[in-house]
């Protein structure tokens, strides 16, 4: 992606700020405790505004540091939930597959996520988990998400926090997205660079 003699250090740790957001209740704070530490997180108490787990890893040769800011759900905690998503460089938008309302809301936390995040970037890097596909009682069609997540062209993954089916590839992927928008805001810059080391040079005069 990167101008040959201007790469980026490929050893050099890239931080990346992931924010997890949905409803309450979707199994947020399972999800990214099954990422991070591969076990089932069954404390049902609330998040109240966020908490932060890290996590490193490897994607395209490039060691990434995961900083996942895990929100609260809480309608009364939105306008506090929302100061965290600034610096963020990309987007988990959750759901539970058993509970209609918490789709439904997914429009409203996208626009909200989008309105706060300066630049607004239509291709924010995002991803839509889909949660409890362990469950029985599924209440949001498969095929309604998916509509739902092509007409905005987000990545959509039926996930279960419980048996662990999924998360890492979600999370691998929108660590993905995200790398390759970082690397692309840093080839832009060095290109910025460029143009305006050549400008500024004092134009020769013949006399």
């Amino acid at each position: 992606l990167i101008p040959q003699g201007l790469s980026m250090d490929a050893s050099k740790k890239v931080d990346l700020k992931i924010i997890i957001i949905g409803a309450l209740g979707v199994g947020k704070t399972s999800l990214l405790h099954q990422y991070v530490h591969k076990t089932f997180y069954e404390d049902y108490r609330t998040t109240l505004g966020a908490s932060i787990l890290t996590k490193v890893l490897m994607v395209d040769s490039t060691p990434l540091k995961l900083q996942i800011w895990d929100t609260g759900g809480q309608e009364r905690f939105r306008s506090m939930v929302s100061t965290f998503y600034k610096g963020s460089d990309g987007c988990m938008l959750a759901f539970d597959v058993t509970d209609r309302e918490s789709f439904e809301a997914l429009d409203n936390w996208r626009d909200d996520f989008l309105e706060k995040v300066i630049p607004r970037e239509q291709d924010f890097p995002m991803v839509v988990l889909g949660n409890k596909i362990d469950l029985s009682d599924r209440q949001v069609p498969r095929e309604t998400v998916s509509a739902w997540c092509k007409e905005k062209d987000i990545p959509y993954f039926e996930v279960s926090a419980k048996n662990n089916i999924n998360v890492a590839e979600a999370f691998e992927t929108l660590a993905k997205q995200a790398l390759s928008m970082y690397k692309g805001i840093f080839e832009s810059y060095l290109t910025d660079s460029i143009k305006l080391t050549s400008n500024d040079k004092p134009k020769q005069s013949c006399c």
